[in-house]
């Protein structure tokens, strides 16, 4: 499994306290809240938290941050353990927020009595109104100073039922004049009539996120609850909510950068928006930067966590660039996926002194460190790509021309004989002849060729349907939805491929010799002959 880069600040900051015996066992989470599917900037949060907790011998939950229905559902929650899986991690417990919805009620409860919680009658805009700014204090609520006995009857109540979505809140009383805004009265519960996934229609009332998840990972004994800079400004409230809620020291809160990649979505709420609007096919699109949709895609989920190790862990955001991604991917499919033949936009390709049909064999992968070869047929009736053959060749050109020779990838030279066009000047037909000396892997009688192409015998090929995506977003700044890509999935039919992908299971990856990456899709077989593009062939990554 790969690490992080080691001497990591927060690596660093787990070592003093183990070092100390602050801390005895690392415990970390992984908290996602069920409300969409998880994308690559999840992996880099999955990486560091169960990373951790590994390298220190310690635990990592996976814990649901379901404190909202009216965005959750249990297609999200079943989507997130399969993603985690996927990527080669498994957790200690699995834990929700809703399993202490009891005792979230009581420690808010605790804090009413302390008379740091009150009931609030202010609606949303109200309380936005009076918050204040950056540089003036707010105002405090008319209902601020409620007693006790009041905030515990009318919070009752709130549970009850008694009051309309919205009517009431809870509120933590700390101080309207503070500098940071997170901790003028924030409000710590809401009322939302909606069926939880887990509680149903138990609760009509759920705490807020910065109140819950300190109180979630004090319950679990978390000991690092790690996350992203933009909770850096509320760890004062969560420290709060631990301190007045009774659990000291207990966890501590450590912020790190979050990973930005350009051209990517990295928000929940816009890839939601994709699905919602149908401009993708769901939240596994293999366009999507989701981890499902990457799967789909055929990203080997090594090649995720060696880019999540790559680009460490700092506490300034970033932006790094797709084709670093793009490189670890191909890096790990150079290494590891069998190569075959594929010809996209195909024509006839006849050997006109042969006879019959004879073995040949292509090698698997020359970076193997135990060389395989797979047999193809050579016989006289073969295809090749358009591409590889031109009438009147451009500058440069090294592939077969009249009068010219060009070697088969594995097989044999071929001479030029002649070629066929239909009445609009389309080459319908080559015709060859092979120099039966010439077979690759024998003596070659000396010959050498510029150009070698690949090829599939026309009797025992498959037809194949080949997908390719381009990113979502074009690059540059603006507007999201001015900046989604037209046509970025273009479909190719017709293309053939060599007889031993027709055996292909879903998700098989191969590297089509001279075309890119590629991976056999969700369902493949029983007539389904299709494969998405991974990547292309070219490494732009550092150069």
């Amino acid at each position: 499994m790969e690490e992080l880069n080691s001497g990591n600040f927060i690596e660093d900051i787990v070592e003093e306290e183990l070092a100390s015996g602050k801390v005895k066992e690392v415990i970390t989470r992984f908290p996602p809240e069920p409300n969409g599917y998880l994308h690559i900037g999840h992996a880099k949060a999955i990486c560091i938290d169960f990373g951790i907790a590994a390298k220190y011998g310690g635990k990592c939950n996976l814990r649901y941050d379901d404190t909202n229905p009216s965005k959750e559902d249990i297609e999200y929650v079943n989507s997130i353990k399969e993603d985690i899986k996927w990527l080669g991690f498994k957790w200690n417990a699995e834990l929700y927020a809703s399993d202490y919805f009891d005792r979230m009620y009581d420690c808010a409860a605790e804090l009413i009595k302390k008379g740091l919680a009150y009931v609030c009658d202010y609606s949303a805009e109200e309380i936005r109104a009076t918050r204040g700014t950056l540089t003036s204090p707010g105002t405090n609520s008319p209902w601020r100073d409620r007693s006790v006995e009041e905030n515990l009857r009318l919070f009752a109540e709130m549970k009850a039922g008694k009051y309309a979505d919205g009517e009431k809140v809870l509120r933590a009383k700390i101080d309207m004049a503070s500098p940071n805004i997170n901790m003028r009265d924030p409000v710590i519960y809401r009322i939302l009539r909606a069926t939880h996934h887990r509680t149903g229609d138990k609760w009509c009332i759920y705490p807020m996120y910065d109140f819950a998840h300190p109180l979630e990972d004090a319950f679990e004994g978390v000991t690092h609850s790690i996350c992203t800079l933009e909770f850096e400004d509320h760890r004062p409230l969560y420290d709060w909510v631990k301190i007045n809620c009774g659990f000291i020291p207990g966890p501590r809160q450590i912020e790190f950068a979050r990973l930005n990649i350009k051209r990517t979505i990295m928000s929940k709420r816009y890839l939601k928006k994709l699905v919602d609007e149908g401009k993708v096919e769901g939240w596994s699109d293999p366009r999507m930067p989701t981890l499902s949709g990457m799967r789909e895609r055929g990203y080997p989920p090594e090649a995720i966590r060696a880019f999540c190790a790559a680009a460490g862990v700092a506490k300034a955001n970033s932006e790094l660039e797709v084709s670093m991604l793009e490189h670890f991917v191909r890096d790990n499919l150079n290494m590891n996926a069998k190569r075959a033949m594929v010809v996209q936009d195909p024509i006839r390709l006849t050997i006109v002194n042969m006879e019959g049909s004879e073995e040949c064999e292509v090698e698997d992968n020359p970076n193997a460190e135990v060389k395989t070869y797979h047999t193809v047929n050579f016989g006289k009736n073969l295809y090749i790509d358009r591409s590889d053959f031109a009438p009147v060749p451009p500058p440069k050109y090294k592939r077969l021309v009249p009068g010219g020779m060009v070697r088969l990838k594995g097989a044999y030279i071929l001479q030029y004989v002649s070629h066929e066009t239909d009445k609009d000047g389309n080459v319908t037909e080559v015709k060859c002849e092979f120099i039966p000396e010439s077979k690759q892997g024998g003596a070659n009688a000396g010959m050498k060729v510029k150009g070698v192409i690949q090829w599939v015998n026309a009797d025992d090929c498959v037809d194949v349907t080949l997908n390719e995506f381009d990113y979502l977003l074009l690059d540059g700044e603006g507007d999201f939805n001015d900046r989604l890509t037209p046509n970025s999935k273009v479909v190719h039919t017709g293309a053939k491929a060599e007889g031993m992908l027709k055996d292909a299971k879903p998700y098989d990856r191969f590297q089509f010799m001279r075309m890119g990456y590629y991976s056999a899709v969700k369902g493949y077989g029983s007539g389904k002959y299709e494969f998405n593009m991974i990547t292309g062939l070219k490494d732009s990554y550092g150069k």
